[in-house]
Order: C-alpha cells, then sequence, then structure tokens
C-alpha cells in the first residue's frame, strides 16, 4: 500500500494488538485466531487502501497536477 492515506505506522500497530488479541481469545488454535482477525482486518485495511490509492493517482497520475491543484483549491480556507 502507497503512503498517501498516511495510515501505515497507526495500521501497523492496531493490526498487532488486534492479531495479539484474536492469539489470546483462540488459544491453542491459530487458524480459528488468524480467520477472526482477517474478518476484520481485509475490511478496515480495503478502506485505506482505497484511500492510499486515490492519493496515489492525484500524485503520479496522468491528470496529478490538475488534480492536486483542485484540491488546494476545495480546501475551506482557499483564497479565490
Amino acid at each position: 500500500m502507497s503512503p498517501f492515506a498516511g495510515e501505515g505506522a497507526n495500521l501497523a500497530m492496531l493490526d498487532g494488538a488486534r492479531l495479539g488479541r484474536a492469539i489470546d481469545d483462540h488459544p491453542g488454535d491459530s487458524e480459528s485466531a488468524l480467520t477472526a482477525y482477517e474478518q476484520e482486518l481485509f475490511p478496515r485495511s480495503e478502506a485505506s487502501a482505497t484511500d492510499s490509492a486515490a492519493g496515489l493517482e492525484m500524485m503520479f497520475g496522468d491528470n496529478a497536477l490538475e488534480g492536486l491543484l483542485d484540491q488546494f483549491a476545495s480546501h475551506p480556507h482557499a483564497e479565490n
């Protein structure tokens, strides 16, 4: 995942904590722990990956300059 959602370190820490909890909740059954963990992980990470991909496209896509200027212009404090 590209870094454009700004959530990499936060997600890594959350993922580690949630995986640890899943392992604790399923002692001796790592497959069940991973299944429980992944049921939460995949939907959450999909949202972050989508945001990150949009940021990557905005910064490096074919219309990167226009997209970035539009984002700045749409900011509530932008001067017209």
